[in-house]
């Protein structure tokens, strides 16, 4: 993939994927992020700069959270949670949009439009699978309150507190240990099955 393409895909998703979430909140009764001009795809209102240099540099990298006043939903956990499906759901929203054009009529498309188009194909997919796998800080974390009985609900809660801590060392030993001994990563594995799953039930769906 092109570099320029690249960067300018990551901008664009990442900026879709920040403003759903904002949108959704404000939808739900919290207007926090709307008042802090999120609910916009000027990716300057989401880009965070430290989570872009790690995305370019490693391929895993994060947008500047959406601030969520959990007390401004009805329901808290199940407002939390439609806050956060809003993310992948609008990147997964997106791919298929651009699978129509990229599957029908790739062949007549300028190469330029076709690699930034495909760009933010892929991209979108991407994002919008990792930020569902079922761990804290990501989204499909905050997903699993649409599901979890409520007798469960504080524990879930103090895995949504502590949880990130253990992604992060899990990431460190995934990339250090795991794919220095064993040529693999855990996590990339995951990403790139479940990533080539969605891609191909897009393609086949449009």
């Amino acid at each position: 993939m092109n570099f320029l393409y690249f960067v300018i895909a990551i901008v664009l998703v990442i900026s879709i994927h920040e403003s759903a979430h904002a949108w959704v909140a404000n939808y739900l009764g919290d207007p926090t992020a709307k008042n802090r001009g999120r609910i916009s795809l000027n990716p300057l209102r989401h880009l965070d700069i430290i989570g872009t240099l790690m995305l370019l540099i490693i391929g895993i990298g994060w947008g500047k959270p959406v601030p969520v006043d959990m007390r401004n939903f009805r329901n808290p956990i199940r407002g939390s949670a439609l806050t956060a499906l809003a993310g992948p759901t609008s990147n997964f929203i997106t791919a298929i949009i651009l699978a129509v054009p990229l599957k029908y009529f790739g062949d007549s498309m300028p190469d330029s439009v076709y690699s930034l188009t495909m760009a933010v194909f892929d991209l979108s997919i991407l994002l919008g699978v990792f930020n569902l796998l079922p761990i804290p800080p990501l989204d499909g974390s905050k997903v699993l309150g649409l599901i979890l009985p409520e007798r469960w609900h504080r524990g879930y809660m103090g895995y949504l507190t502590q949880g990130t801590m253990f992604f992060v060392v899990f990431l460190v030993i995934d990339m250090f240990l795991i794919r220095k001994w064993f040529g693999v990563s855990v996590l990339g594995m995951t990403i790139g099955t479940l990533y080539s799953f969605v891609r191909s039930v897009i393609l086949l769906g449009t």
